[in-house]
């Protein structure tokens, strides 16, 4: 009969070496708390239930995922893994299987935690240890001449001959509850940490006659966990080389695939290509022949088919279609929508604006609170200028118009279908279809003025 699956989440570390304010479980990973990772990977179990044991800077972390479908219990004090156990325990029904995960092992894979729970049964626990060329702290696993695990030793109370043993505890166990809850109540904290240890459960399991059985990670990567900047730093450079291997499988050409930064979802169609040094964050979709140029940042952004991102642009939260060429240099800000063929060129920003077919905007312009009809063009040096003090206002260009060099558009105002703006207008007033519209001072030349002169010192 298969029992319901619960997690349990030891989330209530310090993590004094991290040296920061900031709850060790919600340092960042690849754009995402530890914690989140951990939870996603939980979550694609389907679990009945998942509980978190937190601690250090709890309301931090409860807040920082909020949204989370969780169960949370406080450790007030932090004595050890078996202590933190404990606290979530009494949520937990009796006929359930528990799988025990931690907050700060942020790369564990799903199919490696469900080969464990799969490997549990009534009459059997089982452990996740891997062979390790250097154990370090890690606790050793013990097995008895016929193979047969007995107990773990935490490496600090480990005797010389001990330390020697390769095969390690990872930390991840899944067991049935009824027991565990048994053997939590009975642990006790005399050891060199002073703590209750959670690995102690495995030698009253072998002591009732429980089965020990034991299954490895596919990848070392999964059981590293975090404990200082150092050790983050190393983490997510392998988090970045994993998920641009699995973009090459796909097909994705990456100019230099230690060079690429995802921090969120990126999904990409056939034949895109990536440049250097492109960071991606939030979710982010790339259709057909998209080419990203190098320095790009683009955060939540939809790329349509063929276009063509050039350097050192900051595209956020915007819609791009297809066929377009974007920068160098250029910013999109939230609720910017590039229809086909648009060109953005260098220093033009957009903001909350939307622009039509074959419409440019090819230099050092701002477009803000703006609708752009098809086949505009906006001269280099155009603004509009949609915010008066205290509230935005909008700006309407129609279809072919033409706007000239440094031309300033003064929302709320309309500019009629087929229009043309003179250069170095400043139009705050409707400028009707198919007309030339503009205002310009009277040139003068003043006849024998001298430049002021510089006087000289003495």
């Amino acid at each position: 009969m298969t029992t319901a699956l619960e997690v349990i989440i030891l989330a209530a570390g310090q993590g004094k070496r991290m040296y920061s304010r900031l709850p060790k479980v919600l340092h960042t990973l690849a754009g995402r708390p530890l914690l989140a990772h951990v939870l996603s990977s939980a979550t694609e179990l389907d679990p009945s239930a998942i509980h978190v044991v937190y601690g250090h800077g709890g309301e931090q972390v409860r807040t920082a995922l909020a949204d989370a479908h969780v169960n949370w219990a406080l450790q007030a004090e932090q004595k050890g893994t078996g202590h933190a156990v404990m606290q979530a325990l009494p949520a937990i029904a009796d006929d359930a299987t528990v799988l025990i995960l931690y907050g700060d092992v942020p790369l564990i894979a799903p199919a490696t935690l469900q080969a464990l729970v799969s490997a549990s049964g009534p009459n059997t626990l089982a452990l996740l240890t891997a062979e390790l060329s250097d154990p370090g702290a890690y606790g050793r696993i013990l097995r008895d001449s016929g193979g047969r695990v007995t107990r773990i030793v935490e490496a600090k109370d480990a005797s010389d001959e001990e330390s020697r043993v390769r095969e390690v505890n990872t930390g991840f166990l899944a067991v049935p509850a009824a027991p565990l809850k048994r053997w939590v109540a009975a642990l006790r904290n005399h050891n060199a940490q002073g703590e209750y240890y959670l690995t102690d459960v495995i030698a009253m399991a072998v002591a009732e006659g429980m089965e020990i059985a034991t299954r490895a990670p596919r990848a070392l990567w999964e059981i590293l966990g975090v404990n200082s900047k150092i050790e983050l730093a190393s983490l997510e450079r392998t988090c970045q080389m994993n998920r641009a291997q699995e973009l090459l499988e796909q097909g994705v050409t990456l100019r230099d695939p230690a060079r690429i930064d995802v921090r969120g979802s990126l999904s990409c169609g056939r034949d895109v290509v990536i440049d250097v040094n492109v960071v991606f964050e939030g979710s982010v979709t790339l259709a057909d022949g998209v080419e990203i140029g190098p320095n790009n940042i683009l955060r939540d952004v939809s790329v349509g088919r063929g276009t063509r991102i050039e350097a050192n642009c900051v595209l956020e939260q915007s819609i791009i279609g297809a066929e377009c060429r974007i920068g160098p240099f250029a910013r999109l800000r939230p609720g910017a929508q590039l229809a086909d063929h648009v060109h953005i060129g260098n220093f033009v920003e957009v903001k909350k604006s939307e622009i039509g077919e074959g419409s440019k905007a090819n230099h050092l312009s701002y477009i803000g609170d703006t609708t752009i009809g098809k086949g505009v063009n906006v001269g280099a040096g155009t603004i509009t200028c949609n915010y008066d003090g205290a509230n935005k206002h909008r700006t309407v260009i129609g279809d072919n118009a033409f706007i000239g060099s440094n031309t300033a558009l003064v929302a709320p105002v309309t500019v009629g279908d087929g229009a043309t703006i003179g250069a170095g207008s400043v139009i705050a007033r409707e400028a009707p279809p198919g007309e030339l519209t503009l205002t310009r001072a009277e040139q003068k030349t003043v006849r024998g003025w001298k430049r002021p002169v510089k006087k000289k010192k003495d």
